[in-house]
């Protein structure tokens, strides 16, 4: 299965934004350009979960996006689904039924293949809502000793953080 880069840019940027102080919001610009990606192919990606409620954005001058729930809350499906949507990734379109010899009539049984995808589909789904933004920022915690990571986003925060009225 292959996701698109914007749910990579979705995911960090949604960890990003849960190290804002609680009245903080941060410009899609500024996301864009700590990540190094497309301003306006981010904007498309934090306009979808800002639709599926995992962020909210703060209009004006000083306005940004900001988290719409707790971290702990967010779950990397939740983002997954929002940049995605949520058609299954594989799709059985019955070849069985085509060709010179098809199965005659409606088969009794589902293909025994869109049987299989489906399963791995909900494990891969499961798996995916059983880690939220906030484990992910542990992990990190945990794994980044020498503190550079964590140091690197502070300071880019102390410069690009709005305060929201």
């Amino acid at each position: 299965m292959k996701l698109s880069d914007g749910v990579e840019q979705a995911i960090h940027s949604v960890t990003m934004l849960a190290h804002l102080t609680p009245q903080g919001v941060l410009s899609a610009a500024a996301l864009a350009e700590f990540h190094g990606v497309s301003p306006s192919y981010l904007l498309k990606h934090l306009q979808a979960l800002s639709g599926a409620k995992i962020v909210e954005t703060i209009p004006g001058p000083r306005g940004g996006y900001r988290l719409a729930r707790p971290a702990a809350e967010i779950s990397l499906l939740d983002i997954v689904l929002a940049v995605e949507g949520s058609a299954p990734a594989f799709r059985c379109n019955e070849i069985r039924q085509r060709g010179p010899n098809p199965v005659p009539g409606k088969p009794a049984k589902p293909c025994g293949i869109a049987s299989a995808m489906l399963k791995a589909e909900r494990a891969y789904r499961t798996e995916l809502a059983s880690v939220s933004i906030a484990a992910i920022i542990d992990d990190l915690n945990e794994t980044d000793t020498s503190g550079d990571i964590a140091a690197r986003g502070c300071a880019f925060l102390d410069i690009h953080e709005r305060r929201s009225a």
